[in-house]
């Protein structure tokens, strides 16, 4: 794939994968058997049970997850895991990170680098209200911290991590520090949500040989016979060069709350439906799509899910549930995720933007480059180059990594 004349490669894509299958009739029925998930969370929204999984760190910790349980973080593709962190700490790091922001005149220096981040302009809110900061102490403690590590291996190991025979994609026990941002939120806020979109590539779904192995059974109209949670050639996939575009292969995004928060407070909002991204890649190979056009999706942005073409999957789009400082949720890369437009909540919706990128070829090359940038105190090189941390007073160093987080940094071999 090159990220020159993708209206053409879209073209001879499309043709290519029609000659293979009866792209038609796969549609139709895994059309049908969306209906059915979207009902079912539908059905539990309106009981008012969350149809986002919800998980305690203690039962984890103590492995008395049940492998029915396993099997529905799967099909959800989602899960909160709550009590990651006790509230003490959580608000302690919130208390930092606010005082990080303010002592180092942080709003001062954005009005000054606004527009540089482009990466959400094609959705229909352009830019929340999360900052640009990688490096700050609450954040490097919470990355390197066993709490989330002993989490982000069982997230990990629900994974099918082996390629072929005894090959392993990843290894699910350890992990490469990937530098993402935080949130943080102001009640009454109306203009700074995130409309529903997935990460991890746009067109590259379609066009990218990576990708197409790893869509290979849905593209071929075998669309039963897809796992998302298969990891064979994730790491093989090549994304488009575009700031904020995430070039480490992650198992899941992911956040810490710092805040109380829940429907209605600016958060976090899911499809909870796996079956989510197979649905898509097929919607665009409908006959009723432009031939150059792939539903709107556009090289280097976010992919969009909108009403125009995804208005079924849409209709599962549900809030998180209500959780605590110190709680976490994590979801598939193709998961549709949104931020609400309005935050009517009382209090900030603050939150530390932590994922799982476990240990592979591709993490630890792009590792590399992002400890270049963790000692300019630069910003990640997945992100604009706003580098606001650069003279910040407080800014974590080196000195400040536990054993664990030189490993997970790169400093330091396992």
């Amino acid at each position: 794939m090159s990220p020159e004349n993708i209206p053409q490669q879209i073209v001879e894509t499309k043709q290519r994968f029609r000659k293979q299958a009866d792209l038609q009739a796969a549609f139709a029925s895994l059309t049908e058997a969306l209906r059915e998930e979207v009902a079912e969370v539908r059905r539990l929204q309106d009981s008012g049970t969350s149809p986002v999984p919800i998980l305690e760190y203690g039962d984890l910790q103590q492995e008395r997850i049940s492998p029915e349980q396993c099997d529905l973080v799967r099909r959800r593709g989602c899960v909160v895991v709550r009590n990651v962190f006790a509230r003490e700490q959580a608000n302690a790091w919130n208390e930092l990170l606010v005082d990080y922001i303010e002592r180092n005149g942080y709003y001062e220096q954005e009005k000054q680098k606004r527009g540089l981040d482009q990466y959400f302009s094609q959705l229909k809110s352009d830019r929340p209200q999360i900052f640009g900061l990688y490096w700050s102490q609450s954040q490097m403690q919470a990355r390197q911290s066993e709490e989330l590590a002993r989490t982000r291996r069982w997230l990990n190991r629900l994974w099918d991590f082996q390629a072929e025979g005894t090959e392993q994609v990843f290894d699910p026990d350890r992990e490469c520090t990937y530098a993402d941002r935080v949130r943080r939120r102001q009640p009454g806020d109306s203009t700074l949500g995130l409309s529903p979109h997935m990460d991890a590539g746009s067109v590259e779904r379609w066009l990218d040989s990576g990708y197409q192995q790893v869509y290979a059974s849905v593209l071929a109209g075998q669309w039963e016979d897809y796992a998302p949670f298969r990891a064979a050639h994730r790491t093989e996939v090549e994304e488009i060069p575009s700031p904020a575009v995430c070039h480490m292969f992650r198992t899941y995004q992911g956040w810490t709350a710092l805040t109380t928060q829940g429907p209605g407070d600016g958060t976090l909002q899911l499809v909870p439906i796996s079956l989510s991204m197979p649905w898509m890649l097929l919607r665009a190979l409908q006959d009723d799509i432009p031939e150059d056009e792939l539903c709107g999706a556009q090289p280097g942005r976010a992919l969009s899910a909108n009403e125009t073409y995804h208005s079924l999957l849409l209709e599962a789009l549900t809030p998180i549930p209500r959780v605590e400082p110190g709680d976490t949720v994590w979801w598939h890369p193709d998961i549709v995720h949104a931020v609400e437009d309005q935050h009517s909540g009382a209090g900030y919706s603050n939150v530390m933007y932590i994922g799982a990128a476990p240990h592979c070829e591709k993490n630890v090359a792009f590792q590399q480059l992002q400890k270049e940038a963790f000692l300019a105190g630069k910003s990640s090189p997945d992100f604009a180059p706003e580098d606001y941390e650069v003279n910040f007073e407080g800014r974590a160093t080196v000195s400040d990594l536990s054993p664990l987080g030189r490993k997970q940094m790169g400093f330091d071999s396992w």
